[in-house]
């Protein structure tokens, strides 16, 4: 027996220490995970023949020499923890790493003396397996995730179910959807990743410092096996939002309309006709920079409700694809004279349709607050009331039954999209993102604005609310 031992000495000795590595998963903040990765597992180099045939012997010398003992092989299981989206099992500690014994031969045993714990007939006189307490032929013991058998020396277990190694690992280790490669761990050993907030998408840390383009509507990341397109201005749009996006100022036409009948049916008319065009980022910073007192949202600013007198490049004519690229634009230079209070409301170019439409709810709540004489707003209450119009809007076009909502301010339902019944599912989560995103927002203006001013809105009703702010300057309470 003591040259069994040592045998299998070098084996014992490399997985001590090994330990388990229980799934603690640490946030880093809302997108950044970080979780525990497995304890590394001894090398796999296949024995010499010779090395075969000794242990085969070794094993028969031990079976013959412990009749009725228990096998004498110690299971060693070590938490295998990858973190992401584990398989069932993970939470409570069951995903393991076990060894077991190669091939023994059994000798000096009647037929029928083991049962094969897979296929549940008698072993009999030949090669078997035996491990997790129990007795295999050797082509029953069989991973769980791709049916082969499992001829390996060092297996995964998942509760009570054994894995190839290399399975296991495509279950249960996070993969980037970025590179497509397993994430790797960090200096401290741990598998360290990002997480989107409302897709989920999991990506290395490193690709947000790499130039890899993020689509400037509903901020995922390009996959390296799926390209975005580029807008002249330097944005990148992902393939999902390109497929309804408003290219220029005359595409945008309809859909300014309907949202202004949307208006209407809730008792807001807006009695001026305020133009509306489609610009590039440039034009909608510069005329940013004109504005005397307009509270922007940072980083980049996608609407804006003119007041003052400005010379704007707009979008005339949509560009055309050539490949990837989005070239071709016409633009024309348009001076803007003030009639009333609302000189125009300009919008970035190049949105999917819903993102558009909400950035267009926004910015004509803008224009009826200074046509309806609300004056001097501070940002958190300006902004979070024309947020709720946005987000209210969105849901009319999202959620079924939910223009209900606007009926607290004696409003009609309104008919705002001709396109409702058109929309695909892509649309769809595209509009909840775009919720999430003003439900979501960490700004006090815009965020914290937006939960106030929702709030009142659900309790009071949004007429008694605007009645309140134009008395008050703020919300009820």
């Amino acid at each position: 027996m003591k040259w069994l031992g040592k045998l299998f000495k070098t084996s014992s000795n490399s997985r001590r220490g090994g330990g388990s590595g229980g799934y603690n998963p640490h946030f880093l903040g809302e997108e950044n995970m970080v979780v525990r990765a497995p304890a590394r597992i001894p090398d796999d180099r296949p024995r010499t023949k010779k090395e075969q045939e000794e242990l085969d012997h070794a094993i028969a010398l031990s079976l013959s020499e412990g009749m009725g003992k228990s096998s004498g092989y110690n299971e060693r299981r070590t938490e295998d923890n990858y973190g992401g989206a584990l398989p069932k099992g993970a939470d409570d500690g069951s995903m393991n790493s076990s060894t077991y014994p190669p091939y023994g031969t059994l000798r000096d045993h009647p037929a029928g003396y083991r049962v094969c714990a897979g296929c549940l007939s008698e072993i009999g006189n030949g090669n078997y397996l035996g491990c997790m307490g129990a007795y295999f032929h050797p082509n029953c013991f069989r991973c769980h995730s791709c049916g082969y058998p499992i001829t390996e020396h060092e297996f995964s277990l998942s509760g009570r179910d054994p894995h190839h190694k290399t399975c296991f690992k495509e279950l249960t280790h996070p993969k980037c959807e970025v590179c497509l490669q397993f994430i790797p761990t960090n200096e401290a050993g741990l598998i360290e990743y990002r997480c989107h907030p409302f897709w989920s998408q999991k990506y290395c840390p490193s690709h947000e410092h790499d130039n890899t383009a993020r689509c400037c509507s509903c901020e995922r990341l390009e996959s390296w096996n799926v390209r975005y397109y580029s807008l002249e201005d330097g944005r990148s749009l992902c393939l999902e939002c390109m497929e309804s996006a408003i290219m220029d100022t005359g595409d945008c036409q309809p859909l300014y309309h309907a949202i202004r009948d949307y208006y209407e049916g809730m008792n807001m008319k807006l009695d001026q006709q305020i133009p509306m065009l489609l610009v590039e980022r440039q034009a909608l910073n510069e005329a940013i920079v004109g504005e005397k007192n307009e509270y922007h949202h940072m980083p980049e600013t996608r609407g804006l409700c003119l007041s003052e007198e400005q010379t704007v490049t707009s979008i005339l004519k949509r560009p055309r694809l050539g490949g990837r690229q989005l070239i071709g634009m016409r633009t024309q230079p348009q001076k803007l004279t003030r009639k009333c209070e609302v000189t125009a409301i300009l919008v970035l170019y190049g949105l999917p349709r819903l993102l558009t439409g909400a950035i267009l709810a926004h910015e004509l709540m803008h224009g009826w607050l200074r046509l309806k004489g609300y004056r001097n707003l501070n940002p958190e209450v300006e902004e979070g009331i024309c947020q709720v119009l946005s987000y209210m809007w969105l849901e009319s076009e999202v959620l079924p039954g939910s223009s209900n909502r606007a009926s607290t301010s004696s409003a009609s339902s309104s008919s705002s999209s001709s396109k409702k019944g058109g929309k695909s599912n892509v649309e769809n989560k595209l509009g909840g993102f775009f919720m999430h995103q003003i439900a979501h927002d960490a700004s006090p203006a815009y965020g914290g604005g937006f939960r106030a001013a929702n709030a009142a809105v659900n309790k009071f009703g949004l007429r008694r609310t605007l009645d309140h702010i134009r008395l008050t300057g703020n919300f009820p309470l």
